[in-house]
């Protein structure tokens, strides 16, 4: 078995007495003085998050974008230079490859965002079916990505940075957009998109400016009780505010309609790509499976796998489930039945199972756009 790949920040998050495991194949930290302490930190403050893991492929060319348009589910035929789009990579069954962001940089520059664990398949999907006029780069080991997320986060940048320019972009940046700053003579990307559900910020730089930055936004940020977060307390805030995981509520055996995620399908576009006649099909006669969200009854976690029975049927698996530090009780994602929706459901966890109340999505209120 190989060892996992590093981030420019590993040693840091060493160092500092973080508590590394391996994700996605890098070395990554889950937590540092624990998840509870770091998910507060960020819903009542903000907390800096290490993703560097995460895939960069840059693709460069007048063919650039529509290339990239006919290879993806959502619309990016109008998206303007500083914009950011949400998207799916499907297959021709309508099987999600991966979920995507991509950065409109300039006409004939695309930045392509993708999970960490799917970096290799992405890479050989996308240059398997780019023209040879589009030149496709892979920048991800060159490339460190720092969060900054909380309500705090537009504070701790501004101090940060007192750049008079600077602070007047960082103030007009909408939800979704980006900007291009220098740091150190070098230019970066900065993007106002967020996995939390809180406001927050996405910083991609050269790698070896990784540690300065860090430590620079943790000066700055002291009095504003900024602190280093995990994947722990990541992956309950996400849960919290029910963004999809790949390999969890996404994967190739479902598609866009069955996991909640059909708003990034385009259908009305003339464009071709891959799944849509799929979709076009279980658009107008529905689909067999969805993901719904659930609060456990009494003090039971129910964590991925936990299987879900109606009447004694088994009719569905939790995709996602923990403890949720801001409602205090067991909450869940799960993939089920669409017909087993109006029935009572539980959840067996330890050989016992436990009633399952549905509960409308998010389960907490987002504040991305605030």
């Amino acid at each position: 078995m190989s060892e996992p790949r590093r981030t420019p920040l590993s040693s840091w998050h060493e160092q500092h007495g973080a508590r590394m495991v391996d994700f996605a194949g890098y070395l990554m930290p889950v937590q540092y003085e624990g998840v509870l302490a770091e998910h507060r930190r960020v819903r009542a403050q903000v907390g800096l998050f290490d993703i560097s893991h995460m895939a960069e492929f840059h693709l460069h060319g007048e063919a650039s974008r529509s290339s990239l348009d006919s290879l993806i589910t959502n619309n990016l035929d109008r998206l303007e230079p500083g914009r950011v789009l949400y998207t799916a990579l499907c297959r021709e069954d309508g099987g999600v490859l991966d979920d995507l962001l991509v950065y409109c940089l300039a006409e004939d520059h695309f930045l392509v965002v993708a999970n960490a664990a799917n970096r290799d398949k992405v890479a050989a999907w996308l240059k398997d079916r780019l023209p040879s006029a589009v030149e496709f780069v892979d920048e991800s080991d060159a490339t460190a990505l720092i969060a900054i997320q909380g309500p705090s986060s537009l504070e701790l940048l501004s101090r940060w940075s007192r750049a008079a320019t600077f602070q007047e972009e960082l103030r007009s940046l909408e939800y979704y957009h980006t900007l291009q700053p220098a740091i150190a003579g070098q230019e970066c990307i900065l993007s106002r998109t967020g996995y939390t559900g809180e406001k927050g910020y996405e910083l991609y730089l050269p790698s070896k400016l990784a540690v300065s930055f860090w430590e620079e936004l943790l000066q700055a940020g002291e009095e504003l009780s900024v602190g280093p977060v995990g994947l722990g307390a990541r992956d309950t805030l996400r849960l919290e505010a029910c963004y999809s995981l790949y390999g969890h509520e996404l994967d190739e055996d479902h598609s866009p309609y069955e996991s909640n995620i059909g708003w990034v399908v385009r259908l009305k576009s003339p464009i071709e790509f891959p799944g849509k006649k799929v979709f076009v099909t279980q658009k107008e006669k529905g689909v067999g499976s969805c993901i719904a969200g659930f609060k456990v009854q009494g003090k039971a976690i129910a964590r991925q796998g936990a299987p879900i029975f109606a009447a004694g049927k088994e009719v569905g698996q939790v995709t996602s489930g923990s403890f949720s530090p801001t409602l205090e009780c067991g909450i869940a994602l799960a993939r089920l039945e669409v017909e087993a929706l109006q029935g009572e459901l539980e959840v067996e966890i330890r050989n016992k199972r436990h009633p399952l109340a549905r509960v409308e999505i998010p389960f907490v209120p987002l504040h991305v756009k605030d």
